[in-house]
């Protein structure tokens, strides 16, 4: 499953990577990047960083019911994980730092990665609520950039699917007896042997969403969730000054909210693509030639990669981690 996974990342990588670059003087783009004014990317990856922190808070923030871990021993984690999502496909990083965790803290792998998958259902929800805040906006390009004309479609139907997962973490943190009852019954039609490995993996994974127990809980994680990526949509807007063009800072929201919904795809490792593509595309719709959108677009997805995968690299040599803990990650999680 993990090798068709990763051959079909490739495969969409390639098709998002070509549909980017057609069209495109590769030259004149190169141009483009050059004589980008790269002191704005300092301020960038500033607030870039401050949002890795808001990130660490809230995953502390989350396990707090299942254990007491400080923001700053959960700085290295997410930076390694980060690290990992970016070097290795299907956002392996999350796995490593579950892995991690309870390597480091003993914290079950199935009850961290129930916060880690809360954690990106959130972020689902608010890239979806950054298109939505846009649509009326949307509506009105008329750019032909063979991509934005779908994204009222996207915007449903990823509402659909997110919403209701959230909807399912929030009953089962705000009535946890029920849950379990539930997961038993569903549990039920496996065989003694199955059923008594998965259950305790059940509960644990259950006990990880204790945290959403309270609306005000939820809330919190809401408005965490929703600073960090006004944080990462401001290093958009201090990138977009190294190049010749403005747009509105709800615009960068759009296409902020578009590129990680499109990375949530099988892809090659970094987002190669997936995040190019319907960047340019958003860009092109609010009128912005293409060799500079493309240009833009590039330069702002390595200033995203670059910066957090030193420091995740850096965390990792730290930690005295060797590859072999890659083994761990594919035995345990």
């Amino acid at each position: 499953m993990r090798r068709w996974t990763g051959v079909l990342g490739l495969v969409l990588s390639l098709l998002f990577l070509y549909w980017a670059l057609q069209g495109l003087h590769l030259g004149q783009v190169w141009t483009l990047v050059k004589q980008a004014r790269y002191v704005w990317i300092l301020p960038g990856v500033a607030v870039y960083m401050v949002g890795l922190v808001v990130r660490a808070w809230r995953w502390h923030y989350l396990l707090r019911p299942v254990a007491r871990i400080t923001t700053g021993d959960l700085f290295p984690l997410v930076a390694i994980g980060y690290m990992g999502n970016n070097i290795f496909p299907a956002r392996a990083g999350e796995a490593l730092r579950a892995v991690l965790l309870k390597r480091k803290h003993g914290v079950a792998i199935s009850a961290s990665a129930a916060t880690i998958l809360v954690e990106r259902v959130y972020d689902g929800v608010v890239m979806l609520a950054f298109i939505f805040v846009n649509l009326p906006e949307l509506s009105r390009l008329t750019a032909d950039s063979g991509f934005v004309g779908d994204i009222r479609t996207l915007a449903l139907g990823g509402t659909g699917v997110f919403l209701g997962v959230l909807a399912l973490f929030l009953l089962a943190a705000a009535f946890p007896r029920h849950a379990e009852r539930w997961v038993a019954r569903a549990l039920g039609w496996l065989p003694p042997k199955g059923r008594d490995r998965l259950l305790p993996l059940a509960r644990r994974f259950l006990e990880g969403l204790a945290a959403l127990g309270s609306p005000w809980e939820a809330l919190m994680v809401f408005a965490t969730s929703v600073l960090i990526w006004l944080l990462e949509t401001a290093k958009y807007w201090f990138v977009m000054h190294a190049f010749d063009f403005q747009v509105s800072f709800f615009a960068l929201m759009l296409m902020n909210g578009v590129v990680n919904l499109a990375t949530t795809l099988p892809s090659a490792p970094g987002y190669v693509g997936t995040f190019d593509a319907p960047g340019i595309a958003v860009l092109m719709a609010y009128g912005v030639p293409k060799p500079i959108a493309a240009g833009y677009t590039l330069t702002l997805h390595a200033a995203l990669w670059l910066p957090v995968t030193l420091l995740g690299w850096y965390y990792f040599l730290r930690e005295g981690l060797s590859w072999k803990v890659w083994e761990k990650v594919e035995t345990d999680a």
